[in-house]
């Protein structure tokens, strides 16, 4: 296993769509995700899609810890290939967002609030799943991703976007903590 490189904001890799995995039971789709299970890990990232360690291919990892979720139930680690959403309903929910290619950043994302997810397995299955609330929010930010879309991509107010410390007040300057404007700076996922 291997701790791979992160790639910021502004790597071309980023900003391209992802190529489909013609074979997801292949070796080296398997240690593609093993590495970056393990550098999501490293990272502290709850989520990581390929394109984010330099790989230009449609595969996701997120895992979800219970602390992060309104209902206390967490998401063990899912593993997407070649996923598609497909949003259901008209309800949205604006949330901070946070993104481990824009390292120290969080700002307030819309996004739909229920989704159909379309993926494959490791195993070559597929599989659809309707998922709700935060779950569905990893899962929305991972899949832009793979569509080269960063989250303040899908800002309607940049004014919420900024440096988590300066949004705390913890520049050292003593100034109000501005999280309340721009929501829990910490949801620093993917």
């Amino acid at each position: 296993m291997a701790l791979l490189k992160i790639a910021k904001m502004g790597h071309p890799v980023l900003m391209s769509p992802a190529e489909l995995v013609s074979d997801p039971t292949a070796p080296e789709i398997a240690v593609l995700v093993r590495d970056m299970v393990e550098t999501m890990a490293d990272a502290g990232g709850i989520g990581l899609a390929a394109p984010q360690v330099h790989v230009g291919r449609r595969v996701v990892v997120y895992s979800v810890p219970q602390e992060r979720t309104a209902d206390g139930n967490g998401v063990d680690l899912w593993v997407l290939v070649n996923s598609v959403i497909e949003p259901l309903g008209v309800e949205t929910s604006v949330a901070p967002e946070g993104c481990l290619s824009l390292p120290g950043m969080a700002g307030l994302v819309k996004r739909p609030d229920t989704i159909r997810l379309r993926y494959q397995d490791l195993h070559g299955c597929s599989q659809t799943e309707r998922l709700t609330g935060y779950h569905a929010r990893v899962v929305q930010h991972e899949c832009d991703h793979l569509d080269g879309i960063l989250y303040p991509m899908r800002m309607d107010d940049l004014g919420t976007l900024g440096y988590i410390d300066e949004m705390r007040g913890t520049d050292g300057t003593g100034s109000e903590d501005r999280t309340r404007t721009a929501g829990k700076a910490e949801d620093n996922h993917a």
